[in-house]
């Protein structure tokens, strides 16, 4: 079947806003969100880093999720649930109480087995796993520290007391182990709460692809509707690394894959620039967007963001943890794209690019553009402004990419001072005449996947 698949609903939080239209908004002013580490995580190493993109605080009763809910949930699936809910408001399609005991929901839709849920993930819910992991090491170890310092205290060793109490102050764990720490930790979890709770009984599935994970979950989306298994989903990615001890951060650090502070943290985030130094990391977020048949969009008088044409995946087969410096595969995802699509690369006027900031990303990422489709295409670095959001990045992307063809405007490549290419990187949000876009991700592991999407009719 060659069914026409469109973008019909958008729903994010990042750290640029916890809705569609802050977010865009914030993309085209420029603004990013760059802090400090948390400071107890220096308890437990000395990063190099020192620096991230945290996630502001979400009110999660106003997105529905009780206070039940947030006990039986980890962090990246109440993101993921928010976010589906935002897109499914965002398409009209707005979620009705179905059990009121369980707090789930259906929507207006004819048949729920033809409504599917593709959300990707990186880590899945591995703040959960650090906190339970913590209590469970550490409660013992903290109770009997507790019984020492007791214990000289009454012998009046006053120095060593002192000490216990420095200990004893960095030994940070749960006074509860969660009963449903198993299923807060399972990746598959994220898509499998959003499709419990919005009762979709089509296929549902976790693409786990490092940081090619949301637009894999996109890219499965459209090919299930464009089969004809289903007529409408939810996808994207979820994603959330902020655990208590810093661990998830410090892997990242000691592979020195993050940027080095340039004594202005605003500036520090460079993709595409000859002065990046690695890349920025986001604390997290998620990006849920509603694809939809087009004649199922049309008979309800759907919104039409983008119309998606084509998606591709290649694979390294290099390294775990580096990218072919040739960017060999990545040529052959978007020459695919383009095939699939039924496009030449003159016809691509924006591309959204991966662009981490990392010396060999930028590198291979932007010969491969100039080598397929020259200096026209405008291009956009979005993790410039919102940091890596590893498994939601491409998800957000994707979002990004939708926006600005819906919108016919590009949001600027901050800090892009001195390119390392002579391309049309996008130095200012302006109006741009925007018919087909490309948007790609690229994953440790070696995943590569992409997709195009055209202005919709």
């Amino acid at each position: 079947m060659n069914r026409r698949i469109v973008i019909t609903g958008l729903g994010i939080l990042s750290p640029l806003g916890v809705s569609t239209d802050a977010f865009w908004e914030n993309c085209l002013a420029g603004k990013t969100v760059v802090e400090p580490i948390p400071p107890h995580w220096r308890d437990y190493y000395d990063y190099s880093c020192p620096i991230w993109s945290p996630l502001p605080p979400i009110d999660y009763e106003s997105f529905g999720l009780t206070r039940i809910d947030m006990m039986q949930l980890d962090k990246v699936q109440a993101l993921g649930i928010c976010a589906a809910r935002q897109a499914l408001e965002d398409a009209g399609l707005n979620p009705t109480l179905k059990d009121r005991r369980k707090n789930t929901y259906s929507i207006a839709i004819s048949d729920s087995t033809r409504f599917g849920v593709h959300v990707g993930t990186g880590i899945g819910g591995i703040g959960t796993y650090t906190t339970c992991e913590g209590t469970h090491l550490l409660s013992g170890i903290a109770r009997d520290l507790g019984e020492l310092r007791t214990s000289l205290s009454e012998e009046g060793a006053d120095a060593s007391t002192a000490k216990l109490d420095r200990m004893l102050a960095a030994v940070r764990y749960s006074r509860r182990f969660n009963p449903f720490a198993v299923a807060r930790c399972m990746p598959n979890a994220c898509s499998a709460a959003i499709g419990i709770k919005f009762s979709a009984h089509g296929p549902n599935t976790t693409p786990c692809c490092a940081c090619a994970s949301g637009t894999v979950a996109v890219g499965r989306a459209f090919r299930e509707i464009q089969s004809g298994t289903i007529d409408i989903s939810l996808c994207g990615g979820s994603e959330c690394i902020g655990d208590q001890y810093g661990g998830v951060f410090r892997g990242f650090d000691v592979a020195k894959t993050l940027l080095k502070e340039n004594g202005d943290p605003s500036t520090a985030n460079r993709p595409f620039d000859h002065d990046r130094t690695g890349f920025l990391l986001s604390e997290g977020g998620s990006g849920i967007l509603v694809l939809e048949e087009l004649e199922h969009a049309r008979r309800r008088g759907a919104r039409m963001y983008a119309e998606v044409r084509s998606f591709a995946e290649t694979f390294d087969a290099f390294t775990v943890m580096g990218m072919d410096p040739e960017g060999t595969q990545i040529e052959r995802l978007g020459r695919r794209l383009l095939t699939d699509a039924s496009l030449t690369p003159a016809d691509v006027d924006y591309i959204n690019a991966h662009g981490t900031g990392t010396e060999t990303n930028d590198n291979a990422e932007s010969s491969v553009i100039e080598r397929l489709f020259g200096a026209k295409p405008i291009i956009a670095a979005t993790k410039s402004l919102s940091g890596h959001a590893i498994g939601a990045s491409g998800a957000i992307e994707a979002i990004v990419t939708a926006l600005s063809l819906y919108h016919q405007t590009t949001h600027a490549c901050r800090n892009l001072d001195n390119p390392i290419r002579d391309l049309n990187f996008a130095r200012e949000a302006r109006p741009s005449t925007i018919r087909n876009a490309l948007t790609h991700s690229f994953a440790f592991g070696g995943h590569n996947a992409g997709l195009v999407l055209s202005k919709a009719d």
